[in-house]
């Protein structure tokens, strides 16, 4: 792993501490890990092999990707600010999903660039996966799809929010 590489790890694992925080759901924290994880995508990815069973590893880390990001955007907690704009603040365990998803991809790649790479090949072989650059795509489509996820659940459920707050009040009969 160069610095490059360390430093764009640390600040995709950082993302969580505005998370934390709260976070006001306007444009800009819509878009902004959505950009942040594509431009990581763009300087790692240089194809999506689909040989051997690349494609079916490409789908294991896009699931693990999705229950990640769901399950972020399902323990986020959601609050009005005195302004009536909500405001995403995660918990505990969002944070942790978060981490955990995040440290797992540096994990490997470090493993991969510190003595794991044996290990790696061997299990690349054995499952037919055709090597680095099937790992590197399907990594990063798993990071895509844990922020597309957690993005598209918190706004789905300020969503409702936003909705059922405008919704007249039944009167009493």
């Amino acid at each position: 792993m160069t610095t490059t590489d360390y430093l764009i790890a640390a600040a995709l694992i950082l993302l969580v501490i505005p998370q934390i925080r709260g976070m006001r759901l306007t444009m800009r924290s819509l878009v902004l890990p959505i950009v942040l994880v594509g431009a990581a995508a763009a300087y790692y990815l240089k194809s999506v092999p689909t040989q051997g069973n690349d494609v079916l590893l490409d789908g294991l880390c896009i699931a693990a990707g999705a229950l990640l990001g769901i399950g972020c955007g399902l323990t986020t907690r959601l609050v009005r600010g005195s302004d009536g704009v909500l405001i995403a603040k995660a918990g505990l365990v969002a944070a942790l999903l978060w981490i955990v998803g995040m440290a797992a991809r540096t994990g490997f790649e470090y493993a991969a660039t510190h003595g794991g790479a044996h290990s790696i090949a061997d299990f690349s072989r054995s499952n037919s996966i055709t090597g680095a650059d099937a790992w590197t795509a399907a990594l990063l489509l798993m990071a895509l799809m844990q922020v597309l996820s957690r993005t598209a659940v918190v706004r789905l459920r300020a969503a409702r929010l936003n909705n059922s707050a405008r919704r007249p009040a039944l009167a009493d009969a």
